[in-house]
């Protein structure tokens, strides 16, 4: 799947702010939506907002909202699906008005949408705009960080905790209404709670945890044996500064950008050191650096001399400590690691990105019959009801039956994906 960068320049108004005002209506209402379909919904909301409630219609460049969303911008079909789901899926809502009585309601997330001339046009009911530009009760979705989430599941755990950052807990759940967060009540597959724990619970909240701004822990509350009520204690992730770090200001352009990697330092590092300190003064560590001659550690040399802002003097070579050096490095070097790891998981993405558009060539190249034929044959090699249901709704591009699905078409028609490599 083709992947294209924004050019923030380009953008204006309300797509230039990083984050989307959630309100907690909105939060509880898009337990079903999938991944795609969620991220389509923060960024439509994201370019409504500030005419949520004046204005009837709202309309974005269909190619913007692809790229936002982040696939590829000639791919109409799959954003044609994604927004008829979003018309097709209900929101309900149920809280206190301004008098403190109860108000339920009801309503599509979009009221129609259309796609004409490359514009996407679209609108909300008025209801349900009102409830979504509510300023009492909202939570902070940053746009930048949704694009580190691979799961529908993870980003909806994400956007149900987000909003209780400053009290540190979610309150308890009953596990009927965390199934209906995450979109999955319904299912009598996640009736039992051991496969709600292994296939929803620890990989979202594992997610969270490494692709998000929040750190959070779930807890169980039982009765007798059986688990009834979850809730999650939340807190800020300390590597908050790597995830708000874009490149929308052209970092990877400036010179001293290039000379730290000359000098071996990852990608994340050198813009975080330039976003924090500004690129003179990281240029002036670095000309520093460069007038010590030989250093076991340029990471760690660095990591200090830009910390601790070591400066030259007529007599005396400011030199840290050995301790100072070595926590400096091992601090360096968790960092370069942690940049290896996002290295390895973008390879696999987007290597199964890849044979995904091939597996979609070959659909495309059968003829209906071979099709059903195609999907039967799959069908009855899965051995698990969660395999099934997975492949029912989401076809070809099961994301859960990647492996499957690849080696299936490889024993089809052996050595395709190393011919279209």
């Amino acid at each position: 799947m083709a992947q294209t960068q924004i050019d923030m320049d380009n953008l204006t108004g309300a797509l230039r702010r990083e984050t989307v005002k959630k309100n907690v209506a909105a939060i509880h209402i898009s337990g079903k939506l999938s991944l795609l379909q969620r991220k389509l919904s923060n960024v439509l909301l994201l370019n409504a907002y500030d005419s949520l409630t004046s204005a009837q219609s709202h309309s974005i460049d269909a190619r913007t909202l692809a790229m936002m969303v982040g696939y590829n911008s000639n791919d109409f079909d799959t954003l044609r699906g994604s927004l008829r789901a979003l018309a097709e899926t209900v929101a309900e809502w149920d809280m206190l008005d301004e008098d403190g009585k109860q108000e339920w309601g009801v309503s599509s997330l979009l009221s129609f949408a259309k796609l004409k001339n490359g514009v996407c046009e679209y609108a909300y009911s008025p209801a349900l705009a009102q409830k979504l530009h509510d300023p009492k009760i909202y939570a902070l979705i940053n746009v930048h960080i949704q694009k580190n989430f691979s799961s529908g599941h993870g980003l909806a755990l994400y956007e149900n905790c987000y909003r209780f950052v400053r009290t540190g807990s979610t309150g308890w759940w009953s596990l009927d209404t965390f199934r209906k967060l995450m979109g999955v009540d319904g299912s009598s597959y996640y009736e039992s709670f051991k496969h709600l724990n292994a296939k929803i619970i620890k990989p979202a909240v594992a997610e969270v945890n490494k692709s998000s701004d929040i750190e959070i822990t779930p807890e169980f509350q039982k009765k007798g044996r059986a688990v009834t009520d979850i809730r999650f204690l939340i807190k800020e992730n300390p590597q908050l500064a790597m995830f708000q770090i874009d490149d929308s200001d052209g970092t990877r352009n400036l010179p001293v950008y290039k000379a730290l990697i000359e000098q071996g330092i990852s990608d994340r590092l050198a813009r975080q050191w330039i976003a924090e300190h500004g690129a003179d003064y990281v240029r002036e560590k670095l000309s520093y650096m460069e007038g010590q001659g030989t250093v076991k550690s340029k990471v760690g040399y660095l990591t200090a001399a830009i910390r601790d802002d070591y400066k030259p003097t007529a007599d005396v070579v400011v030199e840290p400590s050995d301790d100072a050096k070595r926590a400096a490095a091992e601090r360096a070097e968790k960092i370069q690691a942690a940049d290896a790891e996002v290295d390895s998981r973008r390879a696999a993405k987007a290597e199964r990105g890849r044979k995904f558009a091939i597996v979609a060539d070959m659909v495309s190249a059968r003829n209906p019959t071979q099709r059903d034929a195609d999907k039967r044959l799959f069908m009855a090699s899965l051995d698990d009801d969660l395999s099934r249901e997975e492949f029912r709704a989401h076809g070809w591009n099961s994301a859960l039956n990647a492996s499957a699905i690849f080696a299936f078409w490889e024993e089809l028609v052996p050595g395709v994906f190393e011919e279209n490599a």
